[in-house]
């Protein structure tokens, strides 16, 4: 059973930082693309950054020298840092993997304050 268990959200400053962390119940992990979404309210939840399990990573334009994607395959758990944020990084950011169908943690609030 899969599972992604998110943690490391909270409330900061315009210009601050955080450190996202994901969790995962995955049989071969090192091997799998993992990723970011995000969702503000009232839209869209988009992609924020992916890493392969080879490390490639990709990022949206939104958040390119911002954010940065880690993993560390001996405790199945990737990182999302997040630095010089800005109040619209608000959202529910959430962990990803598709394994025959997309799995979805279960978010964690991210709030950026002006």
């Amino acid at each position: 059973q899969v599972q992604l268990v998110e943690s490391g959200g909270g409330l900061v400053q315009a210009g601050g930082s955080l450190r996202l962390s994901c969790a995962a119940s995955v049989s071969f992990f090192s091997l799998k693309t993992m990723g970011w979404y995000r969702q503000a309210p009232g839209k869209q939840r988009e992609l924020v950054a992916t890493i392969t399990g080879g490390g490639t990573t990709s990022y949206a334009d939104s958040v390119k020298g911002r954010f940065s994607i880690s993993r560390d395959n001996a405790k199945n758990t990737v990182f999302l840092q997040m630095n010089s944020l800005k109040p619209e990084d608000t959202a529910v950011y959430y962990c990803y993997i598709y394994l025959l169908r997309d799995y979805w943690g279960q978010g964690t609030q991210v709030t950026v304050s002006s």
